[in-house]
């Protein structure tokens, strides 16, 4: 950030937290807070780091998508992606696309949920995990709790800025969470 906006930040009174933000970070990408506002946060920002630095990894998330030729966005997908943010961009605002695409993801996070259970199930406040994933995992539109994140950012093997997923490796995903909410930050040195 510039000298001058760093004055207009001080003139108009914005916090030292927002300035640390500003400092760090070029930009912030705003997601609509609907409850699944992680999940597509993760999912995009995943997508979109594939398609800036590893196309390879892109191409091979595309293949992988063979194996689930029954899920509703498979045929999305495979017709009509070019490869371009404009089309991610696309993708996410259709909502029975990115519905599909939410839905993949919480049952991903389930799924690793069920076959860690000896390790979360001392997480949660439900009576059980399983319990706790009936209501809070399945459910479209419930919030993440932190050990949502943590089994889908394993389960992706996502390294997720401030909760480096795992430990001292360099975050490929900077998320911003602002009460109940995420959004995506994006370093300067990013872009």
């Amino acid at each position: 950030m510039d000298r001058y906006a760093l004055a207009i930040l001080k003139q108009f009174n914005i916090s030292s937290v927002l300035m640390d933000i500003f400092s760090q970070y070029m930009y912030i990408r705003e997601i609509r807070g609907d409850g699944n506002c992680f999940y597509r946060t993760l999912c995009f920002g995943h997508l979109e780091s594939l398609l800036q630095k590893d196309r390879n990894s892109f191409k091979y998330l595309l293949n992988m998508v063979n194996v689930h030729a029954s899920l509703p966005w498979y045929y999305f997908l495979k017709s009509r992606f070019s490869f371009s943010l404009v089309t991610l961009l696309q993708l996410f605002n259709e909502q029975t696309t990115f519905d599909s695409l939410v839905q993949y993801l919480r049952l991903l996070t389930l799924a690793y949920l069920q076959n860690h259970a000896d390790f979360f199930s001392h997480f949660v406040e439900a009576r059980s995990l399983k319990v706790y994933c009936t209501q809070e995992v399945e459910t479209m539109a419930m919030e993440c709790d932190h050990i949502d994140i943590l089994a889908l950012s394993e389960a992706l093997m996502e390294r997720l800025g401030h909760h480096t997923i795992p430990e001292g490796t360099q975050p490929s995903l900077h998320l911003l969470y602002k009460t109940a909410h995420y959004d995506i930050l994006y370093p300067h040195h990013c872009h």
